[in-house]
């Protein structure tokens, strides 16, 4: 783990470098001070003032230059954590764009957002503390024990003597809080994840009266975080106080045998009180060590976290072919797919798809509709099989090449937070604003706009109160006009649409399908009874497909489907 942190950190050995260098020469002002303390005490018991207004201005100066070195390193430590910080959210952003779709769908967005928050500014903040701390703390050691020696050895190797034990505390309470400090940063990564859910469908909860039955498993959630939380906090909260401890003794048996030593004219009463300041220096850094000792195992437990995220394979992305003018054949050959691998869900489906073919895919809930087309998409890969747009192997094409040629409209609309312009012109980068206002008007959104506060330079949000859930899907099918791809995919593009709206986003939806090969998902079957084909889908296959009258004559599935609908219409 640190060697991955040290690898992160190259970036900054110039800073390091310069941190080192200004630790050493602080901590040298600093034991300085303690020799010029102790000849102004000898000094003054021996009633020889004469040198105590030089060695006072001395002191001052050697106090300044502690306090300008020590400022220095603070701030190119604090340098090194911010950028630190930085760089970490930077590469992992960079990371999670590479992920496929699956990670998402199987991991909670709250706990990744607590990653980029929570676990990233912890582990700045644990960097810092530990720069600074080691840093100056190593000289401090290697330098004191120098100061030490120079002025008396049987006591310095009392003070080196105590020094195992306070390690040995200090790893004992650390080994027994790490797992509390790992546990709480998942409890939180739980927490903020259930946190979000709840205020994404806020108005759900309150729909179906169930604000009562939130608070009580929310409850749970911050219950589990607080018991770690506090055992975390206990265990971090004892290391300080026990080195504490273990240092006083050491320094009170210094004390004793210093003044043994004092009686019998051993030492000088300045020199004993030099070394006191000298031992009591030797075990700050241990002291100080176990104080961050908290942040640094949360920081630890949150380096893991990100880590694991470092750990997951990308996506791998070879293709290089690409297609000029695409026309739009699509074959799915012998293809076979399944969310877990030991239960397929499509096996050896073939289909071929001739350009400009309108096609209509419908079935049951989780008949594998979207499936279908998240692998025409390369959202998921195949387990088996190929895929080909004009006769070129999916595969064989970057992601990007392949999307690049597919236009969107899913019953879900996402708006990006921006103005209406840039949101339109999302799939058409660089467009006019005549080219986004022709679109709007085609697809009927143009009215609407107009009506908003600074029309198209209006700032949306994604939840946006401004717009109604219709209106956002014919911002969606704008952008798409505007895209003017070669491939269509529409998921319930109408669905949330009021009558007299789908009549106008019939028309131009007609128009934009003309000549390109098309693929609707729908539920409603009476707006795709004029399609090419239609497939019908049940468990990941196609069981059926035909045009409409084709199937009717067939009395299968679809005929079901169409009379179960065509009853509810007529009883309505």
């Amino acid at each position: 783990m640190l060697k991955r942190l040290y690898r992160f950190m190259k970036g900054y050995r110039f800073l390091l470098w310069w941190a080192m260098f200004l630790a050493i020469v602080s901590v040298v002002f600093h034991l300085y001070a303690p020799l010029l303390i102790g000849d102004m005490i000898d000094a003054l018991s021996m009633h020889d003032g004469t040198k105590i207004p030089f060695q006072l201005v001395h002191l001052i100066i050697v106090y300044i230059g502690y306090a300008l070195s020590n400022w220095g390193m603070m701030l190119a430590s604090n340098q090194i954590a911010a950028s630190f910080g930085d760089t970490l959210r930077k590469k992992l952003f960079d990371q999670l764009e590479h992920f496929p779709i699956s990670f998402f769908d199987t991991h909670e967005h709250g706990d990744l957002i607590s990653r980029f928050t929570n676990d990233i500014d912890m582990i700045s903040d644990g960097l810092l503390q530990g720069l600074s701390t080691c840093l100056s703390g190593i000289v401090t050691v290697v330098l004191a024990i120098i100061f030490m020696i120079q002025i008396n050895i049987t006591m310095t190797c009392i003070v080196l003597l105590c020094a195992p034990f306070t390690y040995v505390v200090a790893k004992t309470i650390t080994q027994r809080s790490s797992k509390y400090f790992i546990a709480q940063s998942k409890n939180l990564g739980a927490l903020n994840a259930y946190t979000q859910e709840m205020l994404n469908g806020i108005r759900t909860l309150k729909a179906y009266h169930h604000e009562a039955n939130i608070k009580d498993t929310f409850q749970a959630f911050n219950e589990t975080l607080y018991t770690s939380g506090k055992n975390a906090q206990f265990y971090g909260s004892l290391s300080n106080p026990s080195t504490r401890l273990v240092t006083n003794a050491s320094y009170t048996i210094i004390g004793v045998c210093g003044a043994i030593l004092a009686i019998f004219k051993g030492i000088t009463i300045g020199n004993i009180s030099s070394f006191l300041i000298y031992s009591n220096t030797f075990s700050k850094p241990f002291n100080e060590v176990s104080g961050v000792m908290t942040q640094l195992q949360a920081a630890y437990a949150s380096m893991r976290r990100i880590f694991a995220l470092f750990d997951i394979e990308e996506e791998i992305d070879n293709g290089k072919e690409s297609i000029a003018n695409v026309q739009g054949k699509i074959t799915f050959s012998h293809v076979y797919f399944g969310y877990d691998q030991e239960h397929m869900l499509m096996k050896d489906l073939s289909l071929s798809i001739p350009v400009g073919c309108r096609v209509a895919i419908v079935g049951r809930t989780g008949a594998g509709k979207t499936t279908l087309i998240n692998l025409l998409m390369r959202f998921y890969e195949l387990n088996g099989g190929v895929i080909y747009l004009d006769d070129i192997d999916i595969t064989h094409m970057s992601r990007n090449e392949l999307r690049s040629h597919f236009g969107m409209v899913l019953q879900d609309t996402y708006l990006f937070e921006d103005t209406l312009y840039h949101i339109l012109s999302y799939g058409k980068q660089g467009a006019s604003k005549q080219e986004v206002i022709a679109c709007a008007k085609k697809s009927g959104a143009h009215t609407f706009i107009e009506k908003l506060p600074n029309s198209y330079d209006t700032v949306l949000k994604a939840n946006s109160s401004y717009l109604s859930q219709g209106q956002r899907q014919l911002l969606s099918i704008t952008r798409v006009m505007l895209m003017n791809p070669s491939i269509l995919i529409l998921d319930e593009a109408t669905s949330n649409i009021d009558t007299r709206s789908e009549q106008v986003v019939a028309s131009a939806m007609e128009s934009l399908m003309e000549n390109r090969t098309s693929f609707v998902i729908a539920h409603r079957l009476s707006t795709i009874i004029h399609s090419d084909l239609i497939l019908v889908m049940e468990h990941g296959n196609i069981i059926e497909q035909g045009t409409h009258d084709e199937l009717l004559k067939q009395k299968g599935a679809y005929e079901k489907l169409y009379q179960s609908q065509f009853i509810k219409t007529q009883d309505a």
